[in-house]
């Protein structure tokens, strides 16, 4: 069997750090680690190509070299998902898909053509997509009975030989799947489940041999999408890990996901730093905690957030931080209060979106039952409406997102907060060998140089910030300049932001209008 391993394309949001990927020569961030863990559990004999679409088209050879077209996908790649499999149909190929998507909307994959929907995790349902094919079956749909959820310490090493390395920015690692909270508007653990699951640190640290072995010497994305979710598994990956590290001379820096609460372990965030982890991305969602409560994010109203966030950045980790805007029972004013937020903190990187009820999550079926869906196919864009009725008007909800958006990164107010938040940052303990920066990150720098440093009115505060870095805290310098280098990025969104969400506020309008009118004449008729 020859298969063709295809990643559909993920559209240009701030998530996907594209005008920061041009500054340093890559093409994608991140790689397709479902995929490639996928081809390791397909059997062996048969041959793979994989083409992320993201980094460049499938060519004519590929097309004709393979036998099956394996496609995975999460929600918010949905459109080029559907688009490929119906032209591998034209082709004439037979379709294979799983992930998130396909295993959370079924439906849209077997009416775009998918002949095998290989669903929930693989290593349960790849072994018997496996065995239908061999059986000689052309269709079928691969579930795991009775919701059973696979043991990962019997998952292989992904198969990172098959990537094109050199277009990516960071690579990607799972050490554990599930979380143990219970946030309504999450899917994660509507697909992985709330017990987490781990690898053996054995495991973890034979990816990290392999990837090292195939000469990948730059960030590692810790993908769990709680890293914490299990604390005594994690601490004793982490001590292995460090002494790994240590003996490679820290070939890798680490950066992950994790809820909040890692703050009140400092032993494990001690860990962290010691293993070259230099950045978490935590969920903040809002700093409201009645919409926190309603939302079933207890985990985030049991101790201050503002003291959480300082705690974990000043022992040596950068935060990102992720907000919601759009909750039940929000007060008016909520983007104002995320502002106060970000700035009170420092958060440099904000990932802030409007709230999406994703298929089949808690909050899916509660809006569901209440009536207030009125879109019932969510792309999980975060530039997009909300695809249900929100407590309060839409119009008010999407102009304080444009309004907050574009105020956290106004170029003044992103500088003033990368700086304060590197002021005091307990700078890494790791010391990597010195070696000579490369062409491309010379360049980058001269860019980031020529663009804050001259060109723009912000130029004297990141000259005298910079100064005051290297002054004060030299430690964690070019990590500092790096975050810097994202404002490149988040300025031009600044306005995409604004014009995406006027433009579907005026569609939005519209529509309400001719309902309005509909109704009016429907009034009328009857009265007649």
């Amino acid at each position: 069997m020859r298969v063709l391993l295809l990643y559909p394309l993920f559209p240009k949001t701030f998530w996907s750090f594209e005008k920061i990927l041009e500054l340093i020569d890559r093409k994608v961030l991140l790689p397709p680690l479902g995929l490639i863990t996928a081809a390791a559990i397909f059997p062996a004999e048969w041959e793979y190509k994989l083409v992320d679409h993201n980094v460049r088209e499938v060519t004519e050879a590929e097309w004709e070299w393979a036998d099956l077209v394996v496609l995975s996908a999460m929600i918010v790649q949905k459109q080029d998902f559907l688009e490929q499999i119906q032209i591998a149909k034209r082709r004439g190929k037979r379709v294979a898909v799983g992930g998130p998507y396909p295993t959370s909307v079924p439906e849209d994959a077997l009416a775009a053509g998918a002949d095998y929907l290989i669903l929930d995790e693989g290593e349960i349902t790849i072994p018997l997509f496996v065995e239908a094919v061999q059986r000689g079956e052309t269709q079928g749909v691969f579930r795991a009975p009775n919701g059973e959820r696979p043991d990962v310490t019997t998952t292989p090493i992904p198969r990172y030989d098959l990537l094109e390395l050199d277009a990516y920015d960071s690579m990607s690692v799972q050490f554990s799947r599930g979380c143990p909270f219970q946030c309504e508007f999450c899917d994660i653990i509507v697909l992985y489940g709330r017990k987490p699951r781990t690898k053996t640190p054995e495991q973890l640290l034979a990816e990290l041999d392999f990837l090292y072995e195939l000469g990948w010497r730059r960030a590692v994305f810790m993908v769990d999408d709680n890293f914490i979710g299990n604390k005594r598994n994690v601490k004793l990956l982490l001590k292995q890990l460090k002494g790994w590290m240590a003996e490679h001379q820290y070939p890798f820096a680490f950066n992950t996901e994790a809820s909040v609460d890692l703050a009140q372990d400092p032993e494990l965030i001690q860990l962290m730093v010691e293993c070259n982890f230099n950045a978490v991305f935590l969920g903040i969602e809002t700093p409201d905690a009645d919409s926190l409560e309603l939302t079933k994010k207890f985990q985030n109203t049991r101790s201050s957030l503002v003291e959480a966030v300082q705690t974990i950045n000043r022992a040596g980790l950068r935060i990102m931080a992720g907000f919601i805007i759009g909750f039940d029972g929000e007060k008016k004013g909520a983007g104002d209060r995320i502002i106060e937020f970000v700035e009170q903190t420092a958060i440099p990187t904000a990932v802030f979106g409007l709230l999406q009820a994703l298929p089949n999550t808690a909050l899916w079926h509660r809006l569901e039952k209440e009536g207030r869906l009125y879109n019932h196919k969510s792309d999980g864009n975060q530039f997009a409406l909300m695809n249900f009725v929100p407590t309060r008007p839409v119009e008010e909800i999407a102009r304080e997102y444009v309004h907050a958006f574009c105020t956290l990164y106004e170029p003044s107010k992103f500088l003033d907060r990368v700086y304060r938040h590197f002021l005091h940052m307990k700078p890494s303990p790791c010391k990597a060998p010195f070696r000579m920066p490369s062409l491309v990150e010379v360049r980058a720098l001269l860019t980031i140089i020529w663009r804050q440093g001259i060109k723009r009115n912000t130029r004297w505060q990141f000259w005298w910030q910079l100064f005051s870095i290297l002054r004060q805290n030299p430690g964690i310098a070019d990590h500092y300049l790096i975050v810097c280098a994202h404002a490149e990025h988040f300025i031009e969104y600044r306005q995409i932001v604004r014009d995406q969400i006027e433009a579907q506020l005026a569609e939005y309008q519209a529509e309400q209008a001719q309902r309005e009118a509909a109704q009016v004449k429907s009034v009328e008729v009857v009265a007649s």
